[in-house]
């Protein structure tokens, strides 16, 4: 329903946002993460955002940028993570974070965000691996890393390119933007530099 908001800020406090577009304040729930980045009070900002309907509420939240978006949308869809939840995790951990903890199966990461307690991070973890736990050994991956600018077979490559897909990229889009850099940076370099290299298209 909502795409963005782009407006003066009028508002902030721990989890919300206000953003004042047309005369009308749009409250939005957002990360401290997302919070960080954003102008003084009274300055132009711009929020990506997400309804979330209930039977009691209709909310809105707010994200810097589409990575953490498209984090929260994969977060809030594994049960028991909750929005609020999903709010959480995204005020601990940045999306690059989410995605290497993700693609490397440590869970302990999410558990450092409130509310989250060890079993639910495992679950976190085992159902974002799911997504892309078919990439890595296909023929298809092979071929989409070799056409995206000859990445090596390195392991960081490899792992990077999991990471984007857990944030919602394709395989394919995934690969072409790894392939731009050298296969043997960490992985959470790979991740960093390829998710500024897609916002800034």
């Amino acid at each position: 329903m909502f795409y963005s908001l782009t407006g003066t800020l009028v508002h902030t406090e721990p989890g919300v946002t206000v953003i004042e577009c047309g005369g009308v304040g749009y409250k939005c729930f957002t990360s401290l993460n997302t919070q960080r980045q954003l102008p003084a009070l009274g300055e132009k900002a711009k929020l990506f955002t997400t309804l979330v309907v209930r039977e009691d509420a209709m909310d809105l939240y707010g994200f810097f940028s589409q990575s953490e978006q498209n984090c929260f949308r994969l977060l809030n869809g594994i049960s028991g993570v909750a929005a609020s939840k999903a709010l959480s995790i995204l005020s601990e951990l940045t999306p690059q974070a989410v995605a290497l903890a993700a693609a490397s199966g440590d869970s302990k990461a999410f558990a450092r965000a409130n509310g989250i307690g060890p079993k639910l991070a495992q679950r976190i973890v085992l159902e974002l691996r799911d997504k892309v736990s078919s990439i890595g050994a296909s023929e298809e991956y092979a071929g989409q890393l070799s056409a995206a600018g000859q990445i090596s077979a390195s392991q960081n490559a490899q792992e990077a390119v999991n990471a984007l897909t857990v944030l919602g990229y394709t395989p394919s889009e995934a690969a072409a933007v790894v392939g731009r850099f050298d296969s043997a940076l960490p992985v959470e370099e790979l991740i960093t530099r390829a998710l500024r290299a897609m916002a800034s298209k």
